[in-house]
C-alpha cells in the first residue's frame, strides 16, 4: 500500500512540475505585454512566487521521497544508540574477554551449574558474546554498574531458569568488589532450590538482590469437594502468588515463567486449575497460561509504581531435548548453526501478546530466539547429579550472563 501510494503521488508531482515549467517557458517565450512594463514584472514575480508555495505544499502534504516500510525480518537501519537497539535479533561470536567470572570463586553460583567443577573439560562455551544486529551491548564493567545501582533493590521472582540468572547477576557483580566478605546472604542460607526466598546483599553499596521462588507466578490451590480422584492439587489462574505483597517494594522486578507449564509438571502430577472457584478440568495449558499472564498483568497494572519500578519478564528459555520423546540430552562442543524451530515458543507468544495490552510499562526479555543456537552451553552431565542429563539449565558462567548484560543495558539506558 505504501509502495503504490508513493509511486502514484510522485507520478502526479511530476506531471504538475512539468506542466507549471511549459506555462513559464511560454509566458517567458512570448511577447507579451507583461515584459513591456516594470508591473509586468511583478505580475510575474509574483505568479512564480505563487506556483513556488503550492509546489513545496504538494510536497509538505505527499513526501515521496519517504522510503517505503519494509516488512521483512532485517532490522532497519539506524543508529546504535541503546534506546533503538533490538537486542534480540544478532547472533553469537567468539570473544576471548568472557567469562566474565570464575564460578568457582563465586559462593553464590550452585554446585549444580559450575559444569567446569563438575567435571566438563572444554572451555569453548565460556567463549561465546551474543552480537545484536544493528547495535553493541556495552562492555560489562563491574564497579561502574555497582555505583549506579547503590541503594536499589532488585527481585527476581520465577522457577530455576530465574534463579540461575539471578545467581549470575550476582557472580558479575561480585567481580567488582575486592572484601567479598561484604556481599553475604541476608539469612545466612546457602544457595538451594528448596528455599523459597532468597537475599544477598552488597553492603559497601547497599544494594539487594532478591529471588523469590514462584514458577507458576500465581497462586497453588487446594482440592475442590468431589473433585475427581485424579485431582491432587489446583492452581487459582485467577490469584497471584500470595507472597506477590513482598515484591513490590523494588527499583527492579524481573519475572519468568513457562518451564513448569508442561503435562509432566502438571496433569501426571494431578495439578489442574481453577478460576472463580470452579474446577476446569477440560481447559487445556496454553488457555491456562494465556489466563494466568492475564492475572499477572492486572496486578501489575494495579499494583506497579512505574515511577520507580522497572519491570522486566523473560520469555521461554530454549532447551535442547530430543528423541522421540525428548528425553535424551547430547550437549554439542559449539553452538549449533541452526535453530530446529526452538526460537519460537507459544508460551513467548503468550508472554508477549500479555505485555502489549498492559497499561503498565514492561520490558520483554525475549531470549526464546537467541538460546535457540546454544545447544552446547547446557548443564548436560557436569552437574552434582550426573545420573540426570539436564538439557534446560545452562552452565555457569554462560548464556544467562548475556542475559543480564541485556538487562543492564536496559536499566542503564532509561538511567
Amino acid at each position: 500500500m505504501v509502495d503504490s501510494f508513493n509511486h502514484c503521488s510522485f507520478g502526479h508531482l511530476r506531471s504538475f512540475v512539468k506542466g507549471v515549467w511549459s506555462f513559464c517557458k511560454g509566458v517567458m517565450n512570448s511577447k507579451s505585454w507583461v515584459f513591456q512594463s516594470f508591473n509586468g514584472v511583478i505580475v510575474v514575480g509574483s505568479l512564480l512566487s505563487f506556483l513556488l508555495a503550492i509546489a513545496y505544499a504538494y510536497l509538505f502534504l505527499f513526501p515521496i521521497f519517504q522510503p517505503a516500510i519494509d516488512n521483512s525480518h532485517e532490522i532497519p537501519h539506524s543508529n546504535n544508540s541503546i534506546s533503538e537497539c533490538n537486542y534480540f535479533e544478532g547472533n553469537w561470536i567468539q570473544d576471548e574477554n568472557y567469562p566474565l567470572y570464575d564460578a568457582s570463586r563465586c559462593p553464590f553460583a550452585e554446585r549444580g551449574f559450575n559444569c567446569l567443577a563438575n567435571g566438563r573439560r572444554d572451555r569453548g562455551y565460556t567463549k561465546w558474546r551474543w552480537k545484536p544486529k544493528n547495535c553493541e551491548i556495552p562492555r560489562f564493567n563491574a564497579r561502574e554498574i555497582l555505583e549506579k545501582m547503590r541503594g536499589k533493590r532488585v527481585v527476581f521472582v520465577g522457577d530455576s531458569l530465574g534463579r540461575t540468572q539471578w545467581e549470575s547477576l550476582i557472580c558479575m557483580l561480585m567481580t567488582g568488589v575486592e572484601d567479598k566478605r561484604s556481599v553475604y546472604e541476608v539469612n545466612g542460607n546457602k544457595i538451594t532450590k528448596q528455599i523459597r526466598f532468597l537475599g544477598v546483599r552488597f553492603s559497601l553499596f547497599d544494594l539487594r538482590i532478591d529471588f523469590y521462588r514462584s514458577v507458576f507466578l500465581v497462586q497453588p490451590g487446594p482440592v475442590p469437594r468431589r473433585a475427581p480422584k485424579r485431582v491432587k492439587s489446583t492452581l487459582k489462574i485467577d490469584k497471584l502468588d500470595d507472597i506477590s505483597n513482598e515484591w513490590i517494594d523494588s527499583d527492579v522486578l524481573i519475572f519468568n515463567s513457562g518451564h513448569w507449564w508442561t503435562p509432566s509438571k502438571l496433569f501426571e502430577m494431578g495439578c489442574y486449575f481453577t478460576a472463580g472457584g470452579s474446577l476446569k478440568l477440560g481447559m487445556p495449558i496454553t488457555g491456562a497460561f494465556k489466563k494466568a499472564m492475564h492475572t499477572w498483568a492486572s496486578w501489575a497494572n494495579t499494583t506497579i509504581n512505574a515511577n520507580r519500578t522497572s519491570v522486566f519478564i523473560r520469555t521461554f528459555e530454549s532447551s535442547h531435548w530430543s528423541g522421540r520423546n525428548r528425553l535424551s540430552c547430547k550437549v554439542t562442543r559449539r553452538p549449533s548453526s541452526r535453530t530446529g524451530g526452538r526460537d519460537r515458543s507459544r508460551i513467548s507468544d503468550i508472554i508477549i501478546q500479555a505485555v502489549k495490552k498492559m497499561a503498565v510499562p514492561v520490558k520483554v526479555l525475549h531470549v526464546t530466539p537467541m538460546g535457540a543456537f546454544r545447544s552446547d552451553a547446557h548443564v548436560g552431565p557436569w552437574s552434582d547429579n550426573p545420573s540426570v542429563p539436564d538439557c534446560s539449565h545452562w552452565c555457569l558462567p554462560g548464556v544467562p550472563d548475556m542475559w543480564n548484560e541485556i538487562l543492564l543495558s536496559n536499566l542503564l539506558s532509561k538511567n
